[in-house]
């Protein structure tokens, strides 16, 4: 009997636990539509009509499966994620498919030459690196990449995103493109978070970066590959490339160079890393051009997978998607449609922390004295040099990646005289 009747209890507290989330969701919708109307001030002031502003929000409604929501009931680690944290680097960086993007980009390499040659001698962004951006963002221009009205997506964003403010931004730029009749409600359509055409470029991006390379007056994004290539060049441009040098060389470390060393914090010249010991892959020399630029230790997979010295070309791929694993995909993409092969040094295999686990190592790693940039529940350089120091101090492997083994580890140490302080300083 009383086992029946806990199946009784358990089945009317998830009924409730049900009808509280849907009302919460429920309430959400309305407050989405108070919401929605409290923008017109805004996008009047942005030059946005009231009849473009009424008609482009005709019909839409919250998006609750798209990423980095925040939902009612939901913790913020509980927040679904984006490819590039929640994946491990050998998932996220799939040979198979890097490989069929490669030869794909190496027939656009020759289709579109005197356009990639054109936009190098204007932008100073080789065609490799712009056509792995297109191949990294919608796989040259794929059907089915940009699924969504930007209006929506953003909107949802904007209101229940972890990123309200940006989004708000973003989603005002996007009304002023129908203001202007770049494009269409029909026509406007793009990622979960409002990135557009063959290269995904924000809204707000559009009327500060975009290029007219074709010449036609217009700056299309969306249909015109020289367009569309310039731009993501342009943007490349803005954010710092530097013409001629590499976005980063995959390197093997010496045995005192460990995964602790990885970030920008540790940057040296190439030439300095080379004194440490540090050679190139495959027994290749460093080229002479990189040999005075600063440079910095990259493990995406900690101790288990290919180590790189990163340039500042890998930050600059980075400000478009603030990601190191984005970064990575682009930059050896771009070297295998240049005629590179694979690293030469395998990724291992790991387990992904999730997001609410990676969160409470960062937590605790702050509350044992370590730097940590951000508690935000995704494992990044900063995250991952930090994890190599505890492991470190403690008398651990050295391996900087963040496992549910060190979690548990910590756990029981918390409050022990065998946990370390502050051992990065």
């Amino acid at each position: 009997m009383g086992a029946i009747w806990r199946l009784i209890v358990g089945a009317a507290a998830g009924l409730l636990l049900s009808f509280a989330a849907w009302s919460a969701l429920a309430q959400g919708q309305s407050g989405f539509r108070q919401f929605i109307e409290s923008l017109w001030p805004e996008a009047e002031a942005n030059g946005v009509s009231r009849r473009t502003f009424d008609a482009a929000f005709v019909g839409i409604k919250l998006d609750l499966t798209a990423p980095d929501l925040v939902l009612p009931g939901k913790a913020p680690s509980e927040v679904k994620g984006q490819a590039e944290f929640t994946r491990t680097p050998a998932q996220y960086l799939n040979v198979t498919y890097l490989k069929r993007l490669a030869e794909q980009g190496k027939g656009l390499l020759v289709k579109h030459r005197e356009v990639l040659e054109s936009i190098e001698r204007q932008l100073g962004v080789p065609g490799p690196v712009v056509l792995a951006i297109w191949g990294r963002e919608t796989a040259f221009g794929a059907p089915n990449h940009s699924p969504h009205y930007v209006i929506e997506a953003l909107a949802t964003q904007a209101f229940l995103g972890r990123r309200k403010e940006l989004f708000r931004k973003e989603l005002i730029a996007a009304l002023k493109l129908l203001e202007d009749g770049v494009r269409t409600r029909q026509t406007l359509n793009g990622s979960w978070a409002g990135a557009m055409g063959l290269t995904q470029f924000m809204p707000s991006e559009y009327y500060t970066l975009a290029y007219d390379l074709d010449g036609d007056g217009r700056k299309d994004i969306w249909g015109s590959v020289p367009d569309a290539l310039a731009s993501a060049a342009n943007q490349l441009r803005a954010k710092g490339w530097e013409p001629g040098l590499p976005w980063g060389l995959e390197v093997r470390l010496p045995s005192a160079v460990t995964c602790g060393f990885e970030g920008p914090d540790k940057a040296r010249t190439v030439r300095q890393w080379a004194k440490l010991g540090v050679v190139r892959a495959r027994g290749l020399p460093f080229p002479d051009n990189v040999l005075d630029a600063q440079a910095f230790i990259l493990m995406p997979g900690g101790a288990y997978g290919p180590a790189f010295l990163a340039l500042e070309n890998f930050m600059v791929i980075k400000r478009y998607n603030m990601s190191d694993l984005y970064a990575l995909f682009v930059g050896d993409l771009s070297d295998r449609i240049a005629g590179a092969g694979s690293f030469e040094t395998p990724w291992g295999e790991v387990r992904q922390l999730s997001a609410r686990g990676i969160e409470e190592l960062q937590t605790r790693l702050q509350a044992e004295g370590y730097s940590v940039a951000k508690i935000d529940g995704k494992a990044g350089m900063n995250t991952r040099a930090l994890v190599g120091a505890y492991q470190k101090a403690n008398g651990l492997k050295v391996d900087c990646w963040p496992s549910e083994a060190l979690l548990t580890h910590m756990r029981k140490a918390e409050g022990s005289k065998g946990s370390t302080r502050r051992p990065d300083k």
